[in-house]
């Protein structure tokens, strides 16, 4: 037997090291990519990313690949968790983590994310130039990287984000809104606006070679019906059915974030945290104030009447509990590509009409060759009911009786046989066949016969 090292510390150095197992196994690759486009990739385990984005486990275990989750948008205090088809990706105010890939489609979406944040940064750009005023002033709220408390405490929140909240991470997207007023868009709404677009996008790829490939094929099963053209048929039947519910889960998503204004403010991360940064100003503000009043009494009465002031709901600590922002950006956001999800899930629902209709044509077209072949089997099945009565016929002439017609007795006899031999069986076939009409006729004349 091997010999074993033992001694006092023994165990806890094996406890250690498979703690530490543990932790590099739990760890994974992320890609960040932050407001100024530059994507970057970062070895970092659960707790980490948990730690950086205020996000609990059970949220974390959406973006699981070995685990199958439906599509989600979840809203958090700090970051969105974005599970669409296949993009996973969890979106804070300033950078986001995608799950690393190898995947073709990855490294697209990875790219156009790259695109829209530059894009965005020259757009606002051109729009400050015009109207000589500030991304900051067009702004519905207040810029995140404009007071260096918000600064510090995006550090204290992501620590690998320190050198990356730069004024590019607070130019915001230009939109219109309803009104015909212009404002923007913050990181967050255009990380989750790419999210968006790359699932709709593949969505609808799919949906469209689907389509190609579905509507000849019927086509061809309606002119042919063979074994091969069905099973052709049913393997895009099975595929409509595995999009459709896809797509499905997407709209129904969109559709329970639209319906629910309170999951939709949950998503203003640079709005809330420039509103807390704002807080906790005004509130050294104010306690620097009191601190310059000696009179005690005087400064509980103006603590009280602060937290009287205070909006319900709202918690010291700056968290914006019941609060509910203006909605409208983020509402015409997911209403836009909610109408081209649905847009998509109507294409397939005409194509699943098609397939329907073609199944309902089939069924006819076999119905009517089986009507065919039971009218066939009704005409031969007569035919053998008369055929049966003439060899009936013959059965009687054929038994071992004397009679002299089978005798026959001289020439006139002989002569005689041989007429009356073919006149029985003339007779006997006419009589087969006009039964034959006669049946026939009945079977037409009542409806059993076409």
């Amino acid at each position: 037997m091997r010999p074993t090292a033992t001694g006092p510390g023994g165990g806890v150095v094996r406890r250690k090291a498979g703690a530490a197992a543990a932790a590099a196994a739990a760890s994974r690759e992320w890609l960040v990519v932050p407001a100024s486009g530059r994507a970057r990739v970062e070895e970092a385990g659960k707790h980490a990313v948990m730690a950086r984005t205020g996000l609990p486990a059970r949220d974390l275990r959406v973006l699981d690949p070995l685990l199958s989750y439906p599509s989600t948008i979840l809203g958090r205090e700090r970051a969105i968790v974005v599970n669409l088809e296949r993009v996973k990706a969890v979106i804070t105010a300033a950078e986001v983590l995608l799950p690393n890939s190898k995947d073709p489609d990855f490294a697209r979406f990875v790219r156009d994310l790259q695109a829209r944040v530059l894009t965005s940064a020259d757009q606002a750009a051109e729009f400050t130039d015009m109207d000589g005023e500030s991304s900051a002033i067009a702004s519905p709220f207040p810029a995140p990287s404009s007071s260096k408390g918000h600064e510090l405490e995006m550090a204290k929140r992501t620590p690998n984000a320190v050198g990356e909240m730069t004024h590019s991470s607070s130019v915001p997207t230009l939109t219109a809104m309803k009104d015909g007023s212009t404002k923007v868009l913050p990181f967050e709404f255009r990380a989750l606006e790419v999210c968006l677009e790359s699932a709709c996008r593949s969505l609808e790829e799919e949906t469209v070679t689907l389509e190609k490939e579905a509507y000849p094929a019927l086509d061809e099963l309606t002119s042919k019906i063979s074994t091969l053209n069905l099973e052709r048929v049913r393997q895009i039947k099975s595929r409509l059915v595995a999009i459709s519910g896809r797509v499905q889960k997407v709209r129904d998503e969109l559709e329970h974030l639209l319906d629910d204004e309170m999951d939709m403010a949950e998503m203003y991360l640079t709005e809330k945290l420039a509103r807390e940064d704002i807080s906790e100003t005004s509130s050294r503000v104010e306690v620097d104030d009191h601190d310059h009043d000696h009179d005690p009494s005087q400064l509980e009465e103006d603590m009280d009447e602060d937290y009287r002031s205070e909006p319900a709901g709202t918690a010291s600590n700056g968290s914006f509990i019941g609060y509910k922002p203006n909605i409208e950006e983020l509402e015409m956001l997911l209403e836009a590509y909610f109408v081209q999800i649905d847009g998509t899930l109507n294409k397939l629902s005409h194509l699943r009409e098609y397939v329907d209709d073609t199944e309902d044509y089939i069924n006819i077209m076999l119905d009517d060759k089986q009507n065919q072949l039971l009218q066939m089997g009704v005409m031969l099945s007569t035919a053998t009911v008369v055929i049966t009565a003439g060899v009936a016929v013959v059965g009687l002439f054929g038994m071992n009786i004397g009679i002299s017609l089978y005798t026959p007795v001289g020439e006139e006899q002989t002569r005689a046989a041989h007429v009356k031999f073919w006149e029985t069986t003339f007779g006997t076939i006419a009589g087969c066949t006009i039964l034959y009409v006669i049946a026939m006729g009945w079977g037409k004349r009542s409806g059993l016969l076409q």
